[in-house]
C-alpha cells in the first residue's frame, strides 16, 4: 500500500471561489491533498471538477482564496516539473500526426530539460524507463496516431511520467476507451500510487467506479460537499443529493 505522509502537504487551496464571468462556478473551497494520496473529484455535470483541476494547475486564476503548492503560493511556484497533467480526451491524437510513440513521451522529458536543450543518454534512460512502465516499450516506433485509445492514454501518462514529477493531475482519462482498456488503465494507475508513491488527482464522472480505485472522494457541486473516504463517501451519499436527485451509490470493493 502506499505511504500517505500527512505532515506533506502536495496541494492546499484556501477559500478559492472562480466564476465565468457572472456564472459561479466554485464557491469557498479548502482543500488538501497529501504527498502520496490518490484523490478522485467527482460531482455532478458542471460542478467544476475541471475548473478547479486547471486552477490547481495554474492555468485558471481564481477570483478569491489562494493555492499553494509544496507550501509555495502558487504564484511564485517555480518548480513545475514537479506536476504533470494528463488532460482530457488527451488521446484523441490525429490520425495524421507524424509522431512517434517514442517522441511524443521525449517531449515530457524536453519540458524538463528546458527549450533549446538536447536529450542526453540519461533523459533516453528515463524516456525508455517511462515507456516500460506503461508498456509501450515495444511500440515506441508506431506512429501515435495509429494506437488505440487506451494505449494513447498509456502513452500520455508515460510523457507525464517522464518529467519525473510528484503528482500527477488527470482529467476524466478513460473516456472513450473500451472496458478492457480502462481496467487496465486503472490497474497502471494504481501500480503508480502504490510502486512509486505518485500523488494523483483524478477527475472522473464514473462515481461507482472510482471508489473501489482512490484513497480518498472530494465531491463538488460548486462548494465542497463532502471530502473523505471512499467508504465514508459510499455511507453517505444518499444524504449528499448533488447529482440531482437523491441517490445511493451501492458498490463493492475488490482486491
Amino acid at each position: 500500500m502506499p505511504k500517505v505522509d500527512h505532515h506533506k502537504n502536495i496541494i492546499e487551496v484556501q477559500g478559492l471561489s472562480f466564476a465565468y464571468g457572472k456564472h459561479e462556478v466554485l464557491r469557498d473551497i479548502n482543500l488538501v491533498v497529501h504527498q502520496g494520496d490518490y484523490l478522485g473529484l467527482v460531482g455532478p455535470n458542471g460542478a467544476g471538477k475541471t475548473t478547479l483541476l486547471k486552477i490547481m494547475l495554474g492555468l485558471l486564476r481564481p477570483d478569491r482564496g489562494s493555492i499553494k503548492l509544496f507550501g509555495v503560493e502558487l504564484a511564485d511556484f517555480q518548480d513545475q516539473h514537479r506536476i504533470s497533467y494528463v488532460p482530457q480526451k488527451a488521446g484523441a491524437a490525429d490520425a495524421n500526426f507524424p509522431a512517434t510513440v517514442y517522441e511524443v513521451v521525449a517531449m515530457g522529458r524536453y519540458g524538463r530539460r528546458g527549450v533549446g536543450r538536447g536529450l542526453n543518454e540519461a533523459d533516453q534512460a528515463i524516456i525508455e524507463k517511462s515507456l516500460r512502465q506503461v508498456n509501450m516499450w515495444e511500440q515506441r516506433e508506431t506512429l501515435i496516431g495509429d494506437l488505440s485509445g487506451g494505449q494513447e492514454q498509456r502513452v500520455f501518462v508515460a510523457r507525464a511520467l517522464a518529467g519525473e514529477p510528484e503528482v500527477i493531475f488527470l482529467d476524466e482519462p478513460t473516456t472513450g476507451i473500451d472496458p478492457q482498456s480502462r481496467e487496465e488503465f486503472y490497474k497502471l494507475l494504481r501500480e503508480l500510487n502504490q510502486n512509486l508513491n505518485l500523488t494523483l488527482v483524478l477527475v472522473s464522472h464514473d462515481v461507482e467506479r472510482i471508489t473501489k480505485e482512490v484513497m480518498h472522494i472530494a465531491c463538488l457541486d460548486r462548494h465542497l460537499v463532502c471530502h473523505n473516504s471512499p467508504e465514508e463517501f459510499l455511507r453517505d451519499s444518499e444524504s449528499l443529493n448533488v447529482f440531482g436527485e437523491k441517490v445511493k451509490v451501492i458498490t463493492h470493493h475488490h482486491d
